[in-house]
C-alpha cells in the first residue's frame, strides 16, 4: 500500500524507521482592449459608459449573492458529535432505509485539497442544521452547506496530522485540535476564540476529535506525531478544558509520568486516545486507550521488559467522573501488550440483555462488552483472523520467554483487528475488521505482510454471538454507520457498501473517486462519503454527497 494508506500504516512505517498552499487562482479576464477603446472616446461617452458599468457591477453582485441558495436559511447554530451521539452509537434515523437506498445518487462533490504524506482526509464529518463541519489532514476546518457543497467559512492551520482527528460542535462553538493544541472556533464565522497547547515535548502529539459534555472539552495527547512515533518520553494524557476559555481543569494520565520505569523513560512511551469518549446520563465518561511501547521490545529489554508489569492504563476501557476525572473503574484487555494491540475505538453505550453495556474493540481484534456500573466482563468475541498469539502478552508479563519466539508472524498485525469505530442499532453491533499480519523479525524489527482483506461482522449486542459476517475484498479502515435498517461500510480502495442490518444482504454499492479510510456520515436524505486518499495516478481526494432522488 502507498505511504498515505492509513494512520495504522503510518505508525507501522514510523516503527520500522525506529528500527531502527492554496490552489492557484484562476486567470483573470483581460480587459486591456476595453480600456483602450474607452480612452479613444470623449468624456461624455465615458461618463455614460461608467454609469452602465457601475449598474452592471451592482447587478452582478446582487446576482452572485442571490445565487448562494437563499432558500437554505443556514443559521449555523447546531450541535454535533463525531460518532452521532454521546453514546458513540453512530446510529442515524431518517428517510434512508432498505426501501429507499436505491434512490441515492450524487448530488454534489467537492475536492479535498489538504496536502500531506498521509492523504487529505480521515475524520468523521459533523452534520448539523444543514451544515457540514469538517477537518482535513492539514488540520484546516471548514463549514460547508449540506445542500449545495458551498463553503460557508474556512479556518486554515496548515499543520499536518496523521488522523483520525475531527471536530465536535456545541454551544455555538466548533472544538478541534492541531497536532499540538486544542482550539475553539466561532460556529458562525470560524474565528478562533482560544487555543491551548497541550503537548509538552517533541515526542507527543494530538490526533483525536475532542469530546464535549456539560461545558467541558476533552482532548488527549498521544506518544507521537508526524515526525516520529514511539520515540520514548511520549505520555498519553487526557485533559479536561473549560469550554468557554480553554482553561485546564484536570487531567488523567493514561500512562504514568515515569512511563512505568524512571530508568527507562527515554525508551518507553504509551497511552492516549485516538477517538472521542462516550458519556452516560449519570455524569460518567468512558475512554478507550492506546498501547504501550516499545514493542515487542528492544535488544536490551526484550518482550517489553523495559516497562515491567501490566502497563496501566494502556489497552483499557476506563470509566471516570466527567466533572472531576476521578477513576471509577477500569478494564484492561491486554496487560503488557507486546504487539501494538490498542483498545482505541470509541466505547459504545447500549442497553441490551438487561444490562447497561459498554462495548469496545481495538487492534487486538477482540470485541468486549462490560457492565457499565461495575466494569465486569459480560462477553468477549474475537473477530477476524487470529493465529494463536492472543496470550503472548501474558507470557511476556510473567517472564515466560521460552513460550515466545522470533521471527514470528502474528494475526492481527499492526494494520489489523478493529481499527475504525463500530456502530450499533441497539440490538446489534457492526464491526469493521481488517485482516492483516505482521512478522516480528526481531525485538526491534517488524515487517508488515500482505494481502490485506476485510470483513463486516454483525454481533448480537446482548450476547456477542455472530449474527452475520460479510467478507470484503479490501481492508475496512473506515467506521461503520448504522442507518435505520441498514449499515454502511467502506473499504480502503474506495468502495461504499450498504447492507441490510438484519441479514447482511448487500443492497447498495458505490465506487468513490479515490480511496477512503473513514466511514460515511448521514443526515436526513443525504449521505456524505469522504474519499480522502489518492491511491492511484489521476485520483483526486473528494467529498461526495449522495442524496435521495439525485440523478448523479
Amino acid at each position: 500500500m502507498s505511504p498515505s494508506r492509513s494512520r495504522q500504516a503510518r505508525r507501522a512505517d514510523a516503527r520500522r524507521k525506529q528500527k531502527r498552499g492554496a490552489p492557484a487562482r484562476p486567470a483573470g479576464r483581460d480587459f486591456s482592449g476595453v480600456r483602450e477603446a474607452i480612452a479613444k472616446l470623449g468624456w461624455r461617452i465615458w461618463g455614460a459608459l461608467a454609469v452602465v458599468i457601475v449598474a452592471a457591477i451592482v447587478a452582478i453582485v446582487l446576482l452572485l449573492s442571490s445565487s448562494s441558495t437563499p432558500s437554505e436559511h443556514l443559521q449555523l447554530t447546531g450541535s454535533g458529535y463525531p460518532n452521532v451521539d454521546l453514546s458513540n452509537t453512530r446510529h442515524v434515523a431518517g428517510p434512508i432505509d432498505s426501501a429507499t437506498v436505491s434512490k441515492l445518487g450524487v448530488a454534489w462533490s467537492t475536492p479535498l485539497k489538504a496536502k500531506s504524506q498521509y492523504g487529505s482526509y480521515s475524520s468523521s464529518p459533523i452534520i448539523s442544521n444543514g451544515v457540514i463541519f469538517s477537518q482535513d489532514l492539514a488540520s484546516n476546518v471548514q463549514a460547508v452547506s449540506l445542500k449545495t457543497g458551498r463553503v460557508l467559512w474556512s479556518k486554515s492551520y496548515e499543520q499536518p496530522d496523521q488522523g483520525p482527528n475531527g471536530l465536535v460542535v456545541a454551544g455555538g462553538r466548533v472544538y478541534g485540535a492541531t497536532p499540538s493544541a486544542a482550539f475553539a472556533l466561532d460556529e458562525k464565522t470560524g474565528e478562533q476564540l482560544w487555543s491551548v497547547t497541550l503537548v509538552r515535548n517533541e515526542h507527543e502529539g494530538i490526533d483525536m476529535a475532542p469530546g464535549y459534555h456539560d461545558g467541558i472539552v476533552y482532548v488527549a495527547t498521544v506518544p507521537g506525531n508526524v515526525a516520529k512515533y514511539y520515540g520514548g518520553e511520549g505520555q498519553g494524557v487526557m485533559w479536561a478544558l473549560d469550554a468557554s476559555t480553554g482553561k485546564r481543569l484536570w487531567h488523567f494520565d493514561t500512562a504514568p509520568e515515569d512511563l512505568w520505569s524512571a530508568n527507562n523513560k527515554s525508551i518507553n512511551s504509551g497511552g492516549g486516545l485516538w477517538y472521542t469518549p462516550s458519556f452516560d446520563e449519570q455524569g460518567s465518561m468512558y475512554i478507550g486507550t492506546a498501547n504501550p511501547a516499545p514493542f515487542p521490545g528492544t535488544n536490551e529489554f526484550p518482550w517489553g521488559s523495559s516497562r515491567p508489569g501490566p502497563d496501566l492504563y494502556t489497552d483499557s476501557i476506563v470509566k471516570l467522573d466527567a466533572k472531576t476525572g476521578k477513576l471509577e473503574w477500569y478494564y484492561q484487555l491486554t496487560p503488557h501488550d507486546i504487539y501494538d494491540w490498542d483498545l482505541q475505538d470509541p466505547p459504545i453505550l447500549v442497553n441490551a440483555g438487561g444490562h447497561h453495556e459498554v462495548i469496545a474493540a481495538g487492534k487486538g481484534g477482540v470485541v468486549i462488552a462490560l457492565d457499565s456500573a461495575t466494569g465486569k466482563l459480560l462477553w468477549k468475541r474475537p473477530v477476524g483472523i487470529h493465529n494463536g498469539h492472543d496470550n503472548d502478552n501474558l507470557y511476556a508479563l510473567r517472564g515466560e520467554y521460552s513460550k515466545l519466539s522470533l521471527p514470528e508472524t502474528v494475526y492481527p498485525g499492526q494494520l489489523g483487528g478493529v481499527i475504525a469505530p463500530m456502530s450499533s442499532n441497539g440490538s446489534m453491533v457492526f464491526v469493521p475488521v481488517v485482516n492483516h499480519s505482521a512478522t516480528m523479525e526481531s525485538q526491534g524489527e517488524i515487517q508488515e505482510n500482505g494481502p490485506t482483506t476485510g470483513e463486516v461482522v454483525a454481533l448480537d449486542a446482548a450476547t456477542g454471538a455472530v449474527r452475520w459476517d460479510h467478507k470484503l475484498p479490501g481492508p475496512a479502515f473506515g467506521a461503520t454507520t448504522s442507518v435505520n435498517d441498514l449499515v454502511f461500510a467502506t473499504t480502503f480502495e474506495g468502495s461504499v457498501y450498504g447492507y441490510e442490518a438484519s441479514s447482511g444482504a448487500l443492497v447498495w454499492q458505490k465506487q468513490l473517486p479515490a480511496g477512503t479510510n473513514t466511514g460515511v456520515a448521514v443526515s436526513g436524505g443525504t449521505l456524505i462519503a469522504p474519499a480522502g486518499v489518492g491511491l492511484a495516478a489521476g485520483q483526486t481526494p473528494t467529498l461526495v454527497a449522495y442524496r435521495l432522488g439525485a440523478g448523479g
